[in-house]
């Protein structure tokens, strides 16, 4: 009787099949046995979930798995998915022969079968897959992305973070961003924004596509038409991690620099000035730096004042401040940026103890 257990083979004296025996299970076509391939499969995704050298040694599988994802049993659809997802963990040759074997069709369909885990197994292995930008062009134009939108919206939250993930990768490609801009991605957005941490990982993931969504029109309009969409943004760029905080000022000076005048309103009514401040001192070097260009293009006017009233950073913001609330608010605006340059000059001081505490002899400068 051709079972699995009488044909596998012992390997450092337990009961792992060899990986002959496992290949040979997997791939051979003279019985319909499904529980036989079901259990090879299972092993191959065992073997390969921290190995990279059984990932090239099974790499002969994919074929035979890729069939089983048409097989009408959910268990063998389900073993087969996990088992390729592992195949194509960190190995960019096995993702490529999965796309090539048909992988994406089947992949495509589990979306519409209702069951949360195969959406969930799903959504993992085209975000896997999608880390190859040789095959993100033909994921896009497989349909996935209408699947993955919609993974945000109803999803559990594992198979959001690797939506999240796959969009992002597959943004890359400008047929891909159109398709997800069609896709009504932005509102999805905006909705996990403000019901997640700002500085969860998450909430990044979100804020690196919306980055990239607003160097388009469709993507600026949308955010802006979206209620709530730019005081989104403007509550990561205030309370987010670092490099959110970096892709929140980024989202914000793209949407400024592509049209001032349509967009500075917009952006000024949802208090940004406070955070803004603060990123000049307090953000990342690219933070900083976009910060104080965003704060130059919220002016009225885009361009210096005279020699009398230099262009600084306080006559920017008292200029911008004074022009939305008045001299109370004018007055406000001065004591904030008192508050960051006394900030900035603490920092400055504390460098400067630091270097002394760990200044050798051979340092201290000859007189």
């Amino acid at each position: 009787m051709d079972t699995y257990t009488t044909t596998t083979a012992t390997v450092s004296g337990d009961h792992t099949p060899s990986i002959t025996d496992t290949l040979r299970l997997i791939t051979n076509n003279t019985h319909n046995d499904p529980l036989i391939k079901i259990q090879a499969a299972k092993d191959i995704r065992r073997l390969t979930k921290t190995s990279q050298r059984y990932r090239r040694h099974f790499s002969a599988a994919i074929p035979a798995l890729v069939s089983m994802l048409r097989f009408q049993s959910l268990d063998a659809k389900a073993a087969a998915l996990l088992a390729l997802l592992n195949l194509a963990v960190q190995d960019e040759t096995n993702k490529i022969s999965i796309v090539d074997a048909g992988a994406l069709e089947p992949i495509v369909a589990f979306f519409q079968l209702g069951d949360l885990n195969m959406e969930e197994h799903a959504t993992a292995l085209l975000a896997t897959l999608s880390a190859s930008p040789v095959k993100r062009s033909t994921i896009g134009a497989s349909g996935a992305i209408p699947f993955l939108v919609e993974i945000l919206n109803q999803g559990t939250p594992q198979a959001k973070m690797d939506a999240l993930l796959a969009l992002f990768n597959l943004s890359s490609e400008k047929d891909n961003l159109t398709l997800i801009l069609k896709s009504q991605l932005i509102p999805y957005l905006v909705n996990i924004l403000n019901n997640s941490k700002k500085s969860s990982k998450i909430s990044e993931r979100c804020m690196a596509l919306l980055e990239s969504l607003v160097s388009f029109e469709e993507g600026r309009v949308s955010l802006t038409s979206e209620e709530g969409g730019v005081l989104a943004v403007v509550e990561v760029l205030e309370r987010g991690s670092p490099q959110n905080r970096e892709h929140a000022v980024g989202t914000l000076l793209t949407m400024c620099q592509s049209d001032r005048c349509k967009y500075r309103e917009p952006i000024l009514k949802e208090g940004v000035i406070p955070g803004l401040l603060e990123l000049t001192v307090q953000g990342t070097p690219n933070s900083q730096t976009k910060a104080h260009t965003l704060l130059r293009l919220l002016r009225e006017s885009p361009y210096p004042r005279s020699e009398n009233e230099p262009d600084t950073l306080e006559n920017i913001v008292c200029d911008i401040i004074s022009q939305i609330g008045g001299e109370e608010q004018s007055g406000n605006a001065k004591q904030m940026l008192a508050d960051m340059v006394q900030v900035s000059m603490e920092q400055s001081l504390r460098h400067l103890q630091r270097r002394a505490l760990v200044c050798t002899p051979s340092e201290v400068p000859l007189k």
